[in-house]
C-alpha cells in the first residue's frame, strides 16, 4: 500500500473566497492568499491518487487561526473520510491558543473519525511549542486517545519560500521532550532536526517521532531518504507529497529513482502510516 501522509483538501467554495478568508485567517493569508497557489477538493484529490497509483492519503488542516474557518474545514474533511473511508483518513485542525475550544473542536472530531490532529503552524497561529503549559491540554487529550499531532516545522539556513517559519529544530526538540509519550510527526523532514539525532540524547527523544517528506523536491535533493534512514530509522520516515502543492508522483519518482532496499520501501511508502494509523484494521 502507497500512503500519501501529507496532503490538503479544503472546501469547494475557499477557492472563491480567498479575498474574504485571507482578512480572516493568517494562516490562509500566508500561504493561501496569492490565486496562483493551488487548492484541491476531496474529489480531486482522490483523481490524483488514482492517477499516480496511491492507494490512501492522510488529508489536514493548515493550521487556521479562524475558529469558524477550522470548523468548517474540518467538517469537509470530517465529510470527505466519511465518503472515502478506505482512501482517505483525517487530521483535525486546531489552534493550541484557543484552550478549552481547541481541546473541544479536536475531540468532536475524533468523535466523528478523524484520526490526528494537524497540520499546527506555530508562526502564524502564535503558538509557543516549547511552552509546557499552553501546550500541555491539546497534547494531553491527544496523548489520551494517541491521536498523532502533525506540527509544520522549518529549516533555519537555507532558501526562503512561502510559509517558512522559525519552528526550527532547537524548538521542535524543546516540544518532543516535553511530551515523549506523544506521537508526533514532525512536517518536511522537522526542518532538518532528524540530522542531530546522531547525538545520543536527541536520538533517544526521537523515540516516538515520525518525520515526513512533505514538500521535499523543494527543500533537499532526493538523497535525503537514505540519510534520514540511516541516522535515524526508515521505521521513521513517512513518504508524503504536500498534495496540491504537487503531484504525488514528484516525490514518488524521487524515491524509486534511489534504489532503496525493498524492506525500507516498504516502510516509507506506508507500512509505517499504516501501523500508526491503524490503516486496514476491521
Amino acid at each position: 500500500m502507497i500512503v500519501d501522509a501529507h496532503c490538503h483538501i479544503l472546501p469547494p467554495s475557499f477557492a472563491e473566497r480567498r479575498r474574504e478568508l485571507a482578512a480572516r485567517d493568517a494562516t490562509f493569508a500566508a500561504i493561501l492568499s496569492n490565486p496562483a497557489a493551488r487548492i484541491a477538493d476531496a474529489q480531486e484529490l482522490l483523481r490524483a491518487m488514482s492517477r499516480d497509483c496511491v492507494d490512501h492519503a492522510v488529508a489536514m488542516g493548515m493550521g487556521w487561526t479562524d475558529y469558524e474557518v477550522a470548523v468548517e474545514a474540518n467538517d469537509y474533511l470530517i465529510e470527505a473520510v466519511s465518503d472515502n473511508p478506505s482512501r482517505i483518513t483525517g487530521f483535525a485542525s486546531v489552534n493550541p491558543v484557543w484552550g478549552d475550544a481547541a481541546v473541544d473542536e479536536a475531540q468532536r472530531c475524533a468523535a466523528a473519525g478523524l484520526r490526528g490532529i494537524g497540520e499546527l503552524h506555530p508562526d502564524t497561529q502564535g503558538i509557543a511549542i516549547a511552552d509546557l503549559a499552553e501546550m500541555s491540554p491539546l497534547m494531553d487529550f491527544a496523548r489520551s486517545l494517541d491521536l498523532p499531532v502533525l506540527i509544520h516545522c522549518s529549516e533555519p539556513v537555507g532558501h526562503q519560500y512561502p510559509g517558512k517559519g522559525k519552528t526550527t529544530p532547537d524548538k521542535v526538540l524543546r516540544f518532543i521532550e516535553n511530551f515523549p509519550e506523544n506521537t508526533i510527526i514532525c512536517a518536511h523532514w522537522g526542518g532538518g532536526l532528524p540530522f542531530y539525532g546522531l547525538m545520543p540524547e536527541v536520538g533517544a527523544a526521537l523515540r516516538n517521532v515520525y518525520f515526513d517528506s512533505a514538500a521535499s523536491p523543494f527543500l533537499y535533493r532526493p538523497g535525503i531518504y537514505r540519510a534520514v534512514a540511516d541516522v535515524v530509522g526508515a521505521d521513521h520516515i513517512l513518504f508524503a507529497s504536500d498534495y496540491p502543492l504537487m503531484p504525488h508522483s514528484r516525490p514518488l519518482s524521487e524515491l524509486a529513482g534511489l534504489s532503496l532496499p525493498d524492506c525500507q520501501n516498504h516502510l516509507i511508502l506506508g507500512g509505517n502510516a499504516e501501523r500508526l494509523l491503524g490503516l486496514g484494521e476491521a
